[in-house]
């Protein structure tokens, strides 16, 4: 009994010591696992620092927004935030051995415990991390978009300029200098050098901007180099008519003279008052007329074309003006003729107009608006006075004419008037 006793006892003893030693396996391994996971969260958190960092570069690239300093002032709270907890990591990695052969329990448990907490404040980070990175969305789109446009806008400028400098040797080719092209597209020289540099140098905003004012300066002197072969007949066509109109027109200024003599003879003065400066005026204007049309072919010759164009449009406006003038001294005859042969038809085309206003102003009512009537009401007695003033030796027929014309202007804005409430109404 007593050698047995003795049995259990050793038996016992060697499996207590077992259980310690299987305990202090179980807890280095336990710290193993925590190590592995923190080192597992520490690579994740690398991984996505290292990937906005990518993100918050191209926003600073291309964006100077208040929002975008945000970002970056928060990335910059971030980093240093993962600073903090990776040092702690890493400082909880090279504080406990794990392979050391006489690593206790205790040792263990505390390597476990501070390694978790290593990991715990990484995973946090991390997910702080990713929500920040959801936030940039919207800037890192909006960053991506204009990165997008930076190479085919500069090489659409690029484009442009080679196109417009064909386009300006095909028009030398045919004789032509076009000379204020080839300033234009000279002052380009110093935008392509910038936009060779690069958006480095510039900024990625400012480089595809400059770009495109590039490319549409270039499309513009394209286009008017090859119109510039159209735009130099174009020009010779404009010589040669307005040449010939002023000779026309000058044919006809001398007609003035004998048709003011009858309107003297015939009517009144203040029939023609107005009209006898016309002859006088067209002496004045044909001659400056013919010296803008000297100078404007001076210009075709020596290839200005936007000199010759401008004194071809002023050479145009003197004449419409003068053609006006002369144009109203047989308008006044003809007219005058009509109305001393028979005022009567004047009259009744007038009474008509008054009519046709009246009857859309009872339309569907018993009585007229007042603001309708009225000005009816004040037109046909205008139109008696006017009537009334044909008496007499002298009658004054411009005066009728005018005061006709005005009486059935007063109708048709009344029309006018009536039909647009009635439209608003429906």
């Amino acid at each position: 009994m007593v050698r047995s006793g003795a049995a259990e006892r050793e038996r016992a003893t060697v499996t207590t010591a077992r259980s310690w030693w299987r305990r202090g396996d179980n807890l280095r391994a336990d710290a193993q696992a925590a190590k592995d996971a923190a080192a597992e969260a520490f690579y994740e958190l690398d991984s996505a620092q290292r990937d906005l960092v990518i993100s918050i570069e191209t926003i600073t690239a291309v964006d100077n927004s208040p929002a975008a300093q945000r970002a970056r002032a928060d990335f910059r709270a971030l980093g240093e935030r993962i600073d903090q907890v990776s040092g702690a990591y890493i400082a909880a990695v090279d504080t406990h051995d794990l392979d050391r052969d006489e690593l206790d329990a205790s040792a263990a448990a505390h390597a476990r415990s501070e390694l978790t907490k290593a990991k715990d404040d990484l995973v946090r980070a991390k997910a702080d991390l990713d929500r920040f990175g959801e936030s940039l969305g919207p800037l890192l789109g909006k960053a991506e978009t204009q990165l997008a446009r930076l190479a085919p806008a500069v090489e659409r400028a690029r484009q442009g300029l080679l196109a417009a400098s064909n386009a300006l040797d095909a028009v030398r080719a045919s004789g032509l200098r076009a000379d204020d092209l080839a300033g234009r597209l000279a002052a380009l020289a110093p935008e392509l050098t910038k936009l060779n540099q690069g958006a480095g140098t510039h900024g990625v905003q400012a480089t595809i901007q400059r770009a495109d004012e590039v490319a549409r300066a270039a499309e513009a002197i394209r286009a008017e180099a090859e119109r510039l072969p159209e735009r130099a007949q174009e020009i010779n066509k404009r010589l040669v008519s307005l040449r010939t109109r002023t000779q026309a027109l000058a044919t006809r200024a001398e007609g003035v003279d004998p048709i003011l003599s009858e309107l003297r003879r015939r009517f009144s003065l203040a029939c023609w008052e107005d009209l006898q400066q016309v002859p006088a005026h067209a002496r004045t204007v044909l001659p400056q007329a013919e010296a803008m049309l000297a100078e404007a072919a001076k210009a075709r010759d020596e290839q200005r074309w936007p000199d010759a164009t401008s004194r071809l449009s002023t050479v145009r406006a003197l004449l419409d003006e003068l053609d006006g003038a002369v144009s109203a001294a047989g308008d006044r005859l003809r007219r005058l003729n009509e109305v001393q042969k028979d005022p009567g038809a004047e009259v009744e085309k007038t009474r008509f107009a008054i009519r046709d206003a009246q009857r859309l102003v009872m339309q569907g009512r018993s009585t007229p608006e007042p603001r309708h009537a009225r000005p009816l009401d004040e037109a046909v007695a205008r139109l008696d006075r006017a009537v009334a003033g044909l008496e007499g030796r002298h009658p004054d027929y411009w005066h009728f004419l005018t005061e006709t014309a005005a009486v059935r202007e007063t109708a048709a804005r009344v029309v006018a008037n009536i039909r647009e409430e009635r439209a608003a109404h429906h």
